[in-house]
Order: structure tokens, then C-alpha cells, then sequence
């Protein structure tokens, strides 16, 4: 890091930023601006304000808890519609301009987000909430009678509508999930134009691969957002598409959310709110003074703490717990004392604690220099605070100190081992890894021995111990199973560990339904290990030779007390391998050892839907008992010198003596009641948005970072939070600065927002519902389908004690006449899996019934609109192809799938054609075991005595197959669409994928749990080539499902797919080969012919 940028960090650390492009009084993150006349309303602070041009005070409008967003001002300048969440779920609400109540307009229960008005006066929003296939679609709500009506678009995120002629111009794609610029992905947004009774939709920035979104129409000319010039900028076309001009020439930061009237554009850029003239050219920025307190700026009390526990640590003499919550460390007493915060500045955050053997002071990872470094704090909390090492560059994980404290061993992100001299801040590198990073650090009693886990070329975890004297790591596990968890015996002798070496499968074979596969549970053994030949183990059976030193070697921890003298280890490294025993503990699922004078504890985890962990121990001798010390365990922590143990349950400490008996009682509990802090916010967002900035680099899986400059990446963005007023503002800025990367899999989640904590759940019957003023209620269009096989997905109007006709109309529910409320879902608040009571007309009937149903929650009805359209697709691949082509969906890669496919597969494992579909992928991990499914191979066949041959390869695929994949279609779902072209199984038809290969694991989290996930596993080919990021798995044959088509019922791409397997069925039939005839053997008299 150069030193500028070094200094540049001190300052922020100092909270010396002075904003870069606004004067220091400045205070306001604007967001989503719309503009009528001179007026401009705009989100700040989560709230709505209104500002006029020529007076910079601006009027708060919305003062709710909640965000809201999406602002949209009527054409006749009299209402703002908006999205917020008052409720729980994201609906569509209208306010006066001028203040006061506002009116909610959608009872959805899923998210809907407002795009603007029609000239006619209504609402236009955008939801997933009528697809069965989820995409995002346009629908209009009039603000006074709430009539919807949808767009019939398949898919639109975005609109402004044409004058002079029926039709608009949308953006067909919703902005896909991950914070990156300049994508070029499948997925991307493009502008699209659709007239009234037009056959389809025509595209009109299809020559441009990256983004067009934010349609504005104004004077015959459509102008919109677009990335042309590596900035998302203004830019304006003619209504056919062509005649393109660039209108701004922003660079840094994007230009966004525009919106236009009369010929002005408004729109965020940076912090601030610009407008541009359109008939002048000219670009200024809008005043904006907020008279606000700014609440969410001040300096905040923190609540229920311990939901941001990070680390803790125990002092080797048991008396005292510490802590680091939300970024904070404190010096909890076990029993009764002063409760001590060690760490009151918030502007840097402390993590990964370790109490050192002087119990002076504890150890604590901190950015406080700029730069994660190790700091020794005083656990009085009086004496000054020792930076302890000055050379930090890359992320460093929890180190681990020696018995004597003058040791110090830390992993790194670069797979980097070190040990640390904590005399003179001295370090040494003493290992690197290429497979995996170093684990399970743990120094020997005499502090001269550090044994660890290092994965072997094979990726299996091998033991290993380095010498503080010689320098030299020597392995003392093989490379034929993994071992780990390494612990040192008390006096030296023994290095215990744990081994995955009960390798039994509870699955017997690969016969049965659905090729059952071997699994492999409680696999997990302990293990011994002498240090020196010819060492007795404590475990060896008694006999009359042994009985005597095993009575000497007798007693237990309580006994022992300190008396012992100095202990040095020596371990003699031939021959160590075979010098283990496996001790008599039955196999299980083991994790954390630790080893005492007289016990062993672990923890033990049970697999499965119910998962649970209980910390164990076991007595050091032959016939010595098992015990369960604590259940329900989160995880425990025992001190240096094996005295004591801290244990964390269900959010509670309990600190006790680590004697082998049950724990874990209230009287054992540590009080975490004086634990409490305040916490400056701003201080808090800068650390925060450097932390973010800071994981990227040390995580992103080019060390290069695109060759992106991320010093002065930090430096544009940096500045901005000066602006920032509240938590959603700071994600928002962090997004921005991640985006650089140009990466996709990096999302920007979560976080301590201020909230009002209500959800109202909006029930659902499971219908498309339409009011019907003349009918006096509510029209029964359709009732979703599922498959009659699994009846538990059934709608609740279809179940067998329903059984509604479609048309049937609801009058009432529960006593209440729908045509006194302003939206039937306002009488299934609340109702999800309650009885509820309807009064019906049916289509024949005279006369009215009454009829119980349990609606759903609108989540699982969204799961069975989806269930609805995989249904259909099947049937419609059973009735085209004569149930010769079997048809699976896969929603997404993950756990959940495995079932999906298991489900779907098998039924049709023997027809002669094969759609996989993984249109719409939400992506996982799953890719490979799919993929081996589809590549098994019959290479014999059965003939049993009666019936038809079988083959071998239980339930392999015989046939053709093609893949299905669009625009949609990503992540793992994207890996497998590749995979199954490249192993040659069959074609890929659709739409070019979402384009996100760079795999991520989310473990970058935040001070208060919120993350901006790095994208940390590049995938590349055997040909040498970065495959499929930013750009997408190109089909074989390219087929668009094009949005009013689709929206009319049609699917171009199933239909393709069944037209390209119906061909080679018939060039390439599928047979299955018949038995030869019965041998007669030599010398065997031939039966006659009959």
C-alpha cells in the first residue's frame, strides 16, 4: 500500500474526511427523484421530501420507520405514489403532494415497486406477483377504485408510455441481483417497444450488448440510461431506435434513477440530485437543505448486543469472559466485578480475540490503523492499548497464542501461515498453501511445537508439526485420511486428533428406487499419538504387568493443581505414523478436541433435518466414562492451561471447570447485562464502507482486481458517507464502489436498519381474483394447478372439501361484504392457515353457499404459480411427443433440488428423449451430481426368466437430451448448461445466461452482519479460458421467448426443444436390444424345435 494511501486511512480513522464535491454543511444521500413542474421529491433519510427549484429547503413528507422508495408524482402534480414496506411486504401507496395520509393501493404480499403513471391516471408498478414462471411484469391499479390491469408483457421491469399512439416503450428485464457496472450478461436490460394490438414487441437497443433501462418519452424521442461511454449516462433515441445521442458525460459515478416531465430530467448522481434541461442542454445540480434532526445520525445506544457476538475468549484463570460485540470489546467478570469496555472508540471495529497467558491483557485483531492488526488491550481498560505488528496487507484470521505468551500463529486469506514473536513484533512465515488454507493451529504445553492441519495434494487434511527450534514442519498424519483437530496432552506425551476413518455407509448398495448412493455418517474416530516410542497410553487395557503404573497414573484434574514442574516436549518423528491408537469411543460426528490431565472433550453434531451439537467428554483412562457435559451447543472454548471451559448456548455464556462433569447450569451462567455501548453512526458507516473496501481486495479472486485502481476507488467513494443519513444509504453507496469490479456474484445485503419490526401476513386463496361490480363480489378467473400426485400443493379453493368452480364469485368472508373494503386480501390479513368463512355463488347455482378454505401464505402461493407453469410444461412435453420425451425442472441448484430432480428424473429415466430445463436457475452447488446422473452409461443388460431386459448402471439415461436455458439461467444453473454441452450429453437451447461464474461464499460479514460478498472462485477451462463471467453460456440454437407471445400462452423454447428431439428420435431411434438366444452348452443334447 503506498504510503499516501496509508495516511489517507489514518485521517478517516481520525474521522478527518472532508467531502470531496459539497460544502461540509452539506447532509443528505438523495435517492429516487421524480420531477412535475418545479418540483422534486426525492428519498432521504428512508423518507420522502419534497424540494422546489430555486429554494433549497426541502419538506419532509413521510415520516414512517420504514423506507420508501420509487417515488412517482401524478401528471396532474397532485399525488406521490411510492413503495414501502409498513406492513411487511413491499405494496404500492399513494400520498398528497402536499402531505398527509397515505392510501395504500396493492395487497400483493410480495414486492411491488412503483414505475410511474399513465397519461390516463393510473399506477403503474412493478411485481412478480401474477407470473407463474417468476418474472417481473408491468400492472396498472387506478389510485380511486384499485381495478388492475395487466401489461401484457411476459416480461417488463420499466415503462414510459407514447403519445399519440397506444403502446409504450419498457425495459424488458428487471436489473438482475449482483452490484457490478458495465455488464453484458444475458441478462442485461434492453429497451423494447410495444404498440397496442402489435403482434410483438420489437427491441431497440439490440445493437448495444450493455445496458439501456429507464425509458423517459419526450418530444418523439426516447431517452434513457445507458453504460455506452463505461458510465451509466443520458442518452436519447428516435422512437424506432435509431438517431443516438449522448446527453451527459458523467463519469466516476453513475447517473441514476432518471426521471423526466416536460422536458426535464432528474436524477441521482453521487449523493446529490442533478437536473437536465433537455431543450437548453443544461446540467446543474439541484440545492437541497434538509430540515431534519437527523436521528439517525446520532449517536445510538446499542440493543440486544450479543446479536453481533463476533469472538470471545476466556482468561486462562477462569475469572474473566471477553467479548467483541459489534465491534466492540468488553472484560465481563465470571461471577461478580466491574464489567469493563476496553474499546470505547467505534470507529474502528475489534474482532478475534485471545486472552493471553499473563492475563493482563487480551489480544484482538483491529483496524484502527487502517489496517487489520494484532493489539494487545489492557483488560483494565486504563493502560494504553499496544499496536503489536504494523505490516498488515491482507485479511488475517484469529491467532493463536503459546502457553508462555511469547508466540503468537495466524493464517491469512493468501494461505499464508505465520508465527509471531510477541517480544519484538517479529514474524515468520512458515508455510503456504496451494490447497485450501492452513487450520486447527495449536501450540504445544512448552510452547516449542505448533501443530496444525495442511491439506496434501489429494486436498486430504494432514497434521502437521513445526519446531520453533529447527524451523521445519514435519507431517505426522498420512495423506490416506483426513485428520485434524489436533490437541496436545497436558504433560506433553500425546497428540490427540481426530480422523475421518469409519468409512460405512448406511446405504448397503446401488440397488433400490432412485439408485440410493452410499452415505457416509459418523465417520469421525479419536486418535492417539505418542510422541516417543514406547510411551504407556493411558487407554491400554490393565493387566498384572500394568497395573501398578496405571494406578500411579490415576486421579483427575482437581487433584492435579499446579505442582507439576517445567514440561518439555521432545517428539521423535520416525516412525510416528504408526504409533497411533484409536481409542474406544464409538464413531460420530466429531469436531472441536481438546485434552485435559484427566479428560477429552469435543463436540458431538448429529446430520440431518434436525441438527444439533453436544459437547462431550471422556474420562483419559481404559474403562473411563462418557459424559454429556452440555447439549444444544452452539460452541465452546477451553483455556490455555486446560483449567477452565466457556461454553455458548442459546445466546448465554457459561464459564465452569473443565472436570469431565455436566455443565452448562444457570448458576454457571455469565451476566452480560452490563455488556452495553453507544455507537456513533457516521464513524461506524466509514468503517464499514472501508471494511467493505477492504474485504474485496483481500477476498476478490483476481489479486488484481480487473485491474481496477482500488486505492482511488476508495477515494472517490470515501467522502460520501459524510452524506449518508441512514443504513440503506451506506449499502447504497457501497454498492457503487464495489460494482468497479465488474463482477458479478458480489451482492450488498443486509445490515442494522431501523425498522418497525410489524409484518401482517396477506393471506391467499391460491386464484386469480377480479372484482365484478355488476357480479357484487369477486370473480373466480383461475385456480392454480399443481400436479394431482403431491395433493399437499393443492390451491385451497381446490381442495377436495372446496372444490370451487372457476367463476364462482365471493360475496362475503367471514361475514364481511367484499364490496365494503377496498381490496378482498384487506379480510385475509392475517389469515394465513386460519378457517376462514366464504359466501359463494356458483356459476349454475340460484342461491348462495357457504364454504370453510385455510388460505395460504403468499409466498407458498407464489410457489404454486410456479408449480403451475412446471406442471403444465410437462404436460404439454407428454401430449406433443406421446409421453416419448420425459420433461425435469430445476428451479435452482441446491439442497432443496436434489429432491426436485429425484422427483422428476426417475418416473421418466426410460424414454428416448430427455428436456432438462433450468430456465429461470437460481444456481447452488449441485451441478456435478446432476451432471454424473445424466453420464451414466448402460454397457450390459438383464434378462431375467420372465419379462423384458433391464440394464445395468441403475436408472441410466438412454436417450437424446437437450438443455433449455435463457436470460435467466444462472450461476451453478449457467456451470451446468456448460457442462452438460462440453461432455458431449446433447445441445443447449434458449437465450444467452446470466453470465456469473466467479463462485462466492458469504463469510466477509460486516460489523453488524451485513456484507458485500466477494466474488472468490474463478472458473476456467481446460483450454486456458475464463468461462461464461459477464457474458453467459451461449446456446446452440438461439430461441427468445418474446414478451407478448409468451404472455399469450406460448413457449418457443419448449416448443423447439420438442421439435429437435422429435427428429433425432427418428434419425437415431432409441431401442432397447434384445437377448440373443439361450446358449447350449458343449455336449448338451439340443432341445428339439417345436
Amino acid at each position: 500500500m503506498s504510503n499516501h494511501m496509508f495516511s489517507f486511512l489514518l485521517l478517516i480513522s481520525f474521522g478527518i474526511v472532508v467531502p470531496s464535491s459539497v460544502s461540509a454543511q452539506t447532509i443528505g444521500y438523495f435517492r429516487y427523484p421524480a420531477i412535475h413542474e418545479d418540483t422534486i421529491v426525492f428519498t432521504a433519510e428512508g423518507d420522502l421530501w419534497k424540494v422546489t427549484l430555486g429554494n433549497p429547503q426541502a419538506t419532509r413528507l413521510t415520516t414512517h420507520l420504514e423506507q420508501e422508495q420509487h417515488a412517482s408524482i401524478s401528471p396532474d402534480g397532485k399525488w406521490v405514489a411510492y413503495s414501502a414496506s409498513y406492513e411487511g411486504p413491499i405494496e404500492v401507496y399513494v400520498i398528497p403532494i402536499t402531505g398527509g395520509l397515505p392510501r395504500r393501493l396493492t395487497y400483493d404480499g410480495e414486492s411491488a415497486r412503483t414505475i410511474g403513471w399513465t397519461p390516463d391516471g393510473r399506477v403503474c408498478y412493478a411485481t412478480r406477483h401474477y407470473s407463474t414462471l417468476p418474472n417481473t411484469q408491468l400492472v396498472l391499479v387506478h389510485p380511486e377504485t384499485r381495478a388492475v390491469e395487466r401489461v401484457e408483457l411476459h416480461q417488463a421491469a420499466q415503462a414510459d408510455w407514447l403519445t399519440g399512439q397506444p403502446g409504450l416503450v419498457f425495459t424488458r428485464l428487471a436489473k438482475q441481483g449482483s452490484s457490478t457496472k458495465r455488464y453484458h450478461g444475458g441478462s442485461v436490460e434492453q429497451l423494447w417497444k410495444y404498440l397496442d394490438g402489435q403482434q410483438e414487441a420489437v427491441a431497440l437497443t439490440a445493437d448495444y450488448t450493455g445496458t439501456s433501462r429507464s425509458p423517459m418519452i419526450y418530444d418523439q424521442r426516447v431517452y434513457f440510461n445507458s453504460d455506452r461511454d463505461g458510465t451509466m449516462n443520458l442518452w436519447s433515441m428516435d422512437l424506432n431506435g435509431g438517431d443516438l445521442k449522448q446527453h451527459t458525460k458523467h463519469q466516476g459515478f453513475d447517473c441514476l434513477q432518471p426521471d423526466q416531465q416536460a422536458g426535464r430530467i432528474v436524477y441521482q448522481w453521487g449523493a446529490d440530485v442533478r437536473i437536465f434541461d433537455i431543450a437548453t442542454g443544461k446540467n446543474e445540480l439541484v440545492p437541497i437543505t434538509l430540515s431534519s434532526d437527523f436521528e439517525q445520525r446520532r449517536k445510538v445506544w446499542a440493543d440486544n448486543p450479543m446479536d453481533f457476538l463476533s469472538s470471545y475468549s476466556l482468561s486462562n484463570d477462569g475469572k474473566k469472559l471477553f467479548v467483541s460485540v459489534d465491534g466492540n470489546v468488553f472484560s465481563v467478570p465470571v461471577k461478580r466485578g466491574r464489567t469493563v469496555h476496553l474499546t470505547p472508540d467505534t470507529s474502528a471495529r475489534y474482532r478475534s480475540l485471545v486472552s493471553l497467558p499473563n492475563q493482563q491483557s487480551v489480544l484482538a485483531l483491529s483496524d484502527q490503523s487502517g489496517e487489520y492488526e494484532l493489539w494487545s488491550l489492557p483488560i483494565d481498560g486504563l493502560s494504553d492499548r499496544k499496536q503489536l505488528t504494523d505490516n498488515g496487507r491482507i485479511f488475517r484470521f484469529r491467532p493463536t497464542v503459546s502457553p508462555d505468551g511469547k508466540w503468537l500463529a495466524y493464517t491469512d486469506k493468501n494461505h499464508h501461515l505465520w508465527v509471531v514473536e510477541t517480544a519484538n513484533g517479529r514474524q515468520h512465515r512458515i508455510g503456504v498453501s496451494d490447497y485450501g488454507n492452513f487450520s486447527d493451529l495449536k501450540w504445544s504445553p512448552d510452547s516449542r511445537w505448533l501443530a496444525y492441519v495442511q491439506s496434501a495434494e489429494n486436498w486430504t487434511e494432514q497434521i502437521q508439526i513445526w519446531s520453533a527450534d529447527s524451523r521445519r514442519s514435519h507431517p505426522v498424519t498420512t495423506d490416506r485420511a483426513d485428520s485434524f483437530d489436533p490437541a496436545w496432552s497436558p504433560d506433553g506425551k500425546f497428540l490427540y486428533y481426530l480422523s475421518d476413518r469409519h468409512l460405512e455407509s448406511s446405504v448397503s448398495s446401488p440397488w433400490g428406487s432412485r439408485q440410493p448412493e452410499p452415505y457416509f455418517d459418523r465417520t469421525t474416530l479419536i486418535y492417539e499419538l505418542a510422541l516417543q516410542p514406547n510411551t504407556p497410553s493411558p487407554f491400554r487395557e490393565p493387566n498384572e504387568l500394568t497395573m501398578d503404573t496405571a494406578e500411579s497414573n490415576g486421579g483427575n484434574d482437581d487433584d492435579k493443581g499446579d505442582e507439576k514442574g517445567a514440561i518439555k516436549v521432545e517428539i521423535d518423528f520416525d516412525g510416528i505414523t504408526s504409533r497411533i491408537r484409536r481409542l474406544a469411543i464409538a464413531p460420530g460426528n466429531y469436531s472441536d478436541l481438546n485434552v485435559t490431565d484427566s479428560h477429552l472433550y469435543w463436540i458431538r453434531s448429529t446430520k440431518g433435518t434436525s441438527e444439533s451439537s453436544s459437547l462431550k467428554s471422556r474420562e483419559r483412562k481404559f474403562d473411563g466414562d462418557e459424559t454429556t457435559v452440555a447439549s444444544s451447543v452452539d460452541s465452546y472454548q477451553m483455556t490455555p492451561n486446560t483449567k477452565h471451559i466457556v461454553l455458548f448456548k442459546s445466546e448465554q455464556f457459561f464459564v465452569f471447570a473443565a472436570n469431565g462433569r455436566s455443565a452448562g447450569n444457570s448458576d454457571q451462567q455469565v451476566s452480560m447485562r452490563d455488556v452495553r455501548f453507544s455507537i456513533d453512526p457516521v464513524q461506524r458507516w466509514k468503517q464499514m464502507l472501508i471494511d467493505a473496501w477492504r474485504l474485496e481486495r483481500d477476498y476478490f479472486y483476481d489479486p488484481n482486481l480487473h485491474g481496477v485502481d482500488w486505492e482511488k476507488v476508495l477515494e472517490l467513494h470515501l467522502p460520501l458517507v459524510d452524506r449518508v443519513t441512514d443504513r440503506s444509504e451506506l449499502n447504497a453507496l457501497i454498492e457503487q464502489m464495489v460494482g468497479e469490479l465488474e463482477a458479478l456474484h458480489i451482492y450488498v445485503r443486509g445490515g442494522k436498519r431501523r425498522t418497525d419490526g410489524v409484518s401482517v401476513d396477506v393471506a391467499s386463496l391460491g386464484a386469480v381474483l377480479r372484482y365484478d361490480a355488476d357480479r357484487q363480489g369477486y370473480v373466480v378467473d383461475h385456480i392454480y394447478k399443481s400436479d394431482p400426485d403431491y395433493p399437499e400443493k393443492l390451491s385451497p379453493l381446490a381442495h377436495p372439501d372446496v372444490r370451487l368452480p372457476v367463476k364462482t364469485v365471493i360475496r362475503k368472508v367471514n361475514g364481511v361484504d367484499v364490496n365494503h373494503v377496498g381490496h378482498i386480501n384487506e379480510l385475509l390479513l392475517e389469515q394465513v392457515g386460519r378457517q376462514v368463512l366464504l359466501e359463494v355463488l356458483e356459476p349454475e347455482a340460484e342461491s348462495e353457499r357457504r364454504v370453510i378454505v385455510k388460505p395460504i401464505s403468499m409466498s407458498r402461493e407464489s410457489d404454486l404459480r410456479y408449480h403451475q407453469w412446471e406442471y403444465s410444461r410437462r404436460l404439454a412435453v407428454d401430449e406433443a411427443s406421446d409421453n416419448q420425451i420425459g420433461y425435469v425442472h430445476l428451479r435452482a441448484m441446491g439442497k432443496d433440488n436434489i429432491a426436485e430432480w429425484t422427483r422428476e428424473f426417475y418416473p421418466i429415466y426410460n424414454r428416448p428423449a430427455l428436456i432438462v430445463d433450468v430456465r429461470h436457475n437460481r444456481g447452488g452447488n449441485i451441478d456435478s451430481w446432476i451432471l454424473e446422473k445424466l453420464g451414466r452409461q448402460a454397457w450390459f443388460y438383464w434378462q431375467p426368466r420372465v419379462g423384458k431386459p433391464y440394464w445395468n448402471m441403475q436408472y441410466a439415461f438412454r436417450g437424446h437430451m437437450v438443455v433449455l436455458c435463457n436470460e435467466k439461467t444462472a450461476s451453478d444453473g449457467e456451470a451446468f448448461a456448460e457442462g452438460f454441452r462440453r461432455l458431449g450429453y446433447g445441445i443447449v437451447i434458449g437465450t444467452r445466461t446470466w453470465g456469473g461464474e466467479i463462485w462466492l461464499s458469504i463469510n466477509n460479514r460486516l460489523v453488524d452482519n451485513g456484507y458485500a460478498s466477494a466474488a472468490q472462485s474463478g472458473v476456467f477451462g481446460p483450454e486456458g479460458q475464463w468461462l461464461i463471467e459477464g457474458h453467459g453460456v451461449d446456446p446452440d440454437i438461439v430461441v427468445d421467448n418474446l414478451p407478448h407471445a409468451t404472455y399469450q400462452g406460448k413457449d418457443a423454447q419448449l416448443e423447439a426443444a420438442i421439435k429437435y428431439l422429435q427428429k433425432r428420435m427418428k434419425e437415431d431411434p432409441v431401442k432397447l436390444p434384445q437377448p440373443p438366444p439361450y446358449p447350449v452348452r458343449p455336449g448338451t443334447k439340443k432341445t428339439p424345435q417345436r
